[in-house]
């Protein structure tokens, strides 16, 4: 049994943004948002259901999945593999255009619902943060009162879940590692639940046709590719960064002497 990396194009929205995969976006919404007084989504409306198999653009590195929930809450998830700049203002932006979009001709603010942005990298974000998980909210910068839970940004760094198959003990620990690591897997781990289990089952390769296998690995194989680029450039940066330091030093030697 093969899986597709979820990580990707239409395997991520395939699995969280199809009509019939309202439940398994309510559970694993549940598992990684803390909502007031332990309260538990228990219906929502996928906005922009996955209707089309085929993405053929190379160039997105990211999907989104949009929902509203049954209180008039949004949240848009969104799966990030590669890092660019001005990633983390387009977060804010889609947010709070999110927000405001609420808002008709001659409304008045009454009418404004929160809105989650939930987002997942496949990078490390905050590397000077050790949580796995980071919630923002507006709150007044000295004594850190809160301010508005309108707009809450959430973002999860995949790479900081490091957890093995033997070690999942939560439902959070069952998505994540489900998330990250689907498309090296040849099984289902044992002990999941019906809705990780029914996860499981649409990202295997064995529903798709010869034509979109063939695309998501390409796209698959793109993105490494991207990635090995961006790691390259940046070591290759370091060295030079090291050498000049060197040859730096050496000059400031020589002239001091």
């Amino acid at each position: 049994m093969k899986f597709l990396d979820v990580k990707t194009d239409f395997a991520f929205k395939k699995v969280f943004g199809s009509e019939d995969s309202k439940d398994i976006l309510i559970d694993f919404l549940n598992a990684v948002i803390v909502f007031e007084n332990n309260q538990k989504i228990q219906s929502l409306a996928i906005v922009d259901p996955y209707n089309i198999p085929m993405l053929k653009g190379m160039k997105d590195t990211y999907v989104e999945v949009k929902a509203e929930l049954v209180d008039g809450g949004h949240v848009i998830i969104e799966m990030q593999v590669l890092s660019h700049e001005g990633f983390e203002k387009r977060i804010l932006y889609n947010a709070a255009k999110k927000y405001s979009a609420q808002l008709k001709k001659g409304d008045g603010c009454h009418p404004l619902n929160p809105v989650i942005a939930l987002t997942i990298t496949d990078f490390e974000l905050f590397p000077e943060q050790q949580e796995l998980i980071s919630h923002y909210k507006l709150l007044e910068k000295k004594h850190l009162i809160e301010y508005s839970d309108d707009i809450e940004l959430i973002f999860i760094e995949l790479p900081k879940f490091t957890k093995t198959a033997e070690q999942l003990q939560t439902i959070q620990d069952k998505w994540l590692y489900f998330i990250k690591n689907a498309g090296s897997l040849e099984y289902i781990p044992k002990n999941q639940t019906k809705e990780i289990e029914k996860a499981y089952q649409i990202a295997n390769e064995a529903n798709f046709s010869e034509e979109e296998l063939d695309l998501q690995h390409r796209k698959r194989d793109w993105i490494y590719i991207q990635k090995s680029s961006i790691e390259l450039a940046t070591k290759v940066g370091k060295e030079q960064g090291l050498v000049e330091g060197i040859e730096e030093g050496r000059v400031e030697g020589r002239v001091e002497g």
